[in-house]
Parts: C-alpha cells; sequence; structure tokens
C-alpha cells in the first residue's frame, strides 16, 4: 500500500496548484484520503479530507472556499485543488489514508504519502 503525492512548487500569492495523490497497490475508492501539512517549525496541520464511500468533503477553516479536493477513481488518484493561494500555506503537503473515516487526526491515517512542497512567495 502505498501513496504518492505530487504537484507542489513555487507559486505566487493569489495563484493556484493542483496537488495529486496516486495510490499503488490499492484502489482508493475504498479509503478516506486527507491532505495534511507542515509548514518548517510547525506542527502537522490537517487540511482536507474526502470520506469513503459517499464523497463527503471536509476542510480546516483557513482553506475552506480555496481548496477543494477530489477524487478521479478511473486514475486512483485524489487531487487537491488550491487557488487564491497565501504565503502561510506554504508547507510540506501529505496525502494519507484511512480504512475507515474522515478524520482530522493524523494518527486516524494508517497509509501516508511522501510530502510534496508548496512555496508560495513572490
Amino acid at each position: 500500500v502505498q501513496l504518492q503525492a505530487s504537484g507542489g512548487g513555487l507559486v505566487q500569492p493569489g495563484g493556484s496548484l493542483r496537488l495529486s495523490c496516486a495510490a499503488s497497490g490499492f484502489t482508493l475508492d475504498g479509503y478516506a484520503i486527507g491532505w495534511f501539512r507542515q509548514a518548517p517549525e510547525k506542527k502537522r496541520e490537517w487540511v482536507s479530507c474526502i470520506s469513503r464511500s459517499d464523497n463527503f468533503t471536509y476542510y480546516t477553516d483557513s482553506v475552506k472556499g480555496r481548496f477543494a479536493i477530489s477524487r478521479e477513481n478511473a486514475k486512483n488518484t485524489v487531487y487537491l485543488q488550491m487557488h487564491s493561494l497565501k504565503p502561510e500555506d506554504t508547507a510540506v503537503y501529505y496525502c494519507a489514508g484511512s480504512y475507515y473515516y474522515c478524520s482530522s487526526r493524523a494518527a486516524d491515517f494508517d497509509s501516508w504519502g511522501q510530502g510534496t512542497l508548496v512555496t508560495v512567495s513572490s
């Protein structure tokens, strides 16, 4: 069971990026998928989650209205579309899978990918 996050990069404030979380060894539609981020010298923070069967979506308050999480089952991939990026969104972003429910707690996720760095700077 492996997850791989990609799509990070350098973007100017107000710009957009789309992160991808691809799976190998299992099908993502059987899992709740969460995105977390960790900025330098800060704790890991939950960002968003898409539920396992009914695709309900959840967001931390700071990204509501700017980020959107979605699935593309044909590609076995979950996306995090990020708009109106701010310098405070700068972090390493991680995707994680849970066989059960969406959660904002990292400990509730079983499988983690390596992170992808998002830098928002002019």
